[in-house]
């Protein structure tokens, strides 16, 4: 039978995903969130 607590003690995460993780947090690339709070923005002071 598989033993859960057995293979996550065995767990390793992968280097390349965690250079991957770092450059994805690092990114100053706006995401659509970032845009639309952007646009929401700029309508409110341009209805003001």
């Amino acid at each position: 039978m598989f033993n859960f607590e057995e293979e996550l003690e065995k767990f390793v995460p992968s280097k390349e995903v965690d250079k991957a993780e770092e450059s994805v947090i690092d990114s100053m690339n706006p995401d659509i969130t970032d845009i639309l709070e952007s646009l929401l923005k700029e309508n409110k002071l341009n209805e003001q």
